[in-house]
């Protein structure tokens, strides 16, 4: 059962409601707000994830991205700020991305946005972590 905006509850299918509980959830908070600071600084270095819901490599992608983010090390994701954009919620980022995503893209310190190549779904949680930490670097 699911209760719909107007309170009325409506039965869902298990798999749609477990779907819908796992979008519920935050996936990427850097650990270094956790680190007890009363005014954490913001992340200096910003992602964004173009995807959308039941697309299988775009959940493929996130649960490597959620682990690279988790990994220390040289290469750390921890002051890295990631956010989703579900692209059937702007027609414009539709248009750009149907065929494409999911496309991971990094937020320029001018505000602008740069697509970072392909992740290959292959690829292992500790070579993303290095391939995306080069690419912020650049």
């Amino acid at each position: 059962m699911a209760i719909t905006a107007a309170g009325a509850m409506v039965a869902v299918p298990s798999s749609m409601a477990f779907r819908a509980r796992q979008r519920v959830k935050c996936l990427f908070t850097p650990l270094a707000s956790f680190s007890g600071q009363s005014s954490p600084s913001p992340p200096s270095r910003k992602l964004v994830l173009y995807t959308k819901p039941g697309c299988c490599l775009c959940d493929g992608l996130k649960e490597k991205l959620q682990a690279a983010f988790l990994l220390a090390g040289p290469d750390s994701l921890h002051d890295v700020h990631l956010q989703i954009r579900d692209i059937t919620t702007n027609p414009e980022w539709e248009r750009s991305y149907q065929y494409e995503i999911p496309v991971l893209a990094r937020i320029r310190s001018d505000g602008t946005e740069e697509t970072l190549p392909r992740l290959s779904p292959r690829l292992g949680v500790e070579l993303i972590q290095r391939k995306i930490a080069s690419s912020l670097k650049e």
